[in-house]
């Protein structure tokens, strides 16, 4: 990865990461790891990688931290105004996009971070993966963004199945991560969860909901 200014990897904070998304029938599913890193060093133990932009939309980081965080301050802003003026909440695909356009206007001197976007709206559950200089590609399945991603794919690919429920879809999202975590020095120290449904909104899984799925399949971490 460059950075700007010849600062040097080791000083820069930034996720190795796991982050996932699994398109359901009725939602969809967000999960991470926990780990931040500055080079090899582990900087973070316990970052906050699944975000809450609206009560019916959320996203992903993977990257630089402090550009992450930036947009994630502008989307939460953006999303509330939207309501404000609209007096309703913005389409998934429209915060999607605008998250987009930020990317984009920056792609000479981007914003280095992938992210990816799901909610559900009147029209039914999307899920986006986002690139660092706006590409957006709407996902119908499974997605995976940070160092992670090639052992992670792997589980979702081969577990994901048509018409899949949010019910069945997170003990998947564990495995996941879980898997990602074994093999990818800058994924770890725990996992995060979060789902996006018509009903409830945005609702964050408990650890103990987390740790009982990693017993049964024997990866308590």
């Amino acid at each position: 990865m460059i950075y700007p200014n010849n600062i040097k990897q080791d000083q820069v904070i930034h996720t190795g990461t796991t982050t996932i998304g699994i398109m359901c029938v009725d939602g969809v599913v967000l999960a991470s790891d926990h780990r931040a890193i500055a080079g090899y060093y582990i900087a973070h133990k316990h970052a906050k990688k699944i975000y809450r932009l609206a009560d019916h939309v959320a996203t992903t980081m993977a990257g630089l931290v402090a550009d992450a965080q930036a947009l994630i301050d502008y989307m939460i802003a953006e999303c509330n105004l939207y309501k404000l003026s609209h007096l309703k909440p913005i389409p998934v695909k429209a915060a999607a996009t605008l998250y987009s356009y930020y990317l984009f206007n920056r792609r000479w001197f981007p914003y280095l971070t992938q992210t990816i976007i799901g909610g559900v709206d009147n029209s039914g559950p999307h899920l986006f993966t986002l690139d660092a200089v706006g590409s957006l590609i709407e996902e119908d399945a499974v997605t995976a963004t940070g160092s992670g991603t090639p052992f992670a794919l792997g589980v979702l690919e081969d577990a994901y199945f048509e018409k899949i429920t949010i019910k069945d879809a997170i003990p998947i999202a564990i495995h996941a991560v879980r898997s990602a975590i074994e093999r990818d020095v800058g994924s770890g120290n725990g996992i995060d969860v979060a789902y996006v449904d018509k009903e409830k909104g945005y609702t964050e899984i408990s650890n103990p909901v987390i740790n009982a799925e990693l017993k049964k399949i024997g990866k308590e971490l």
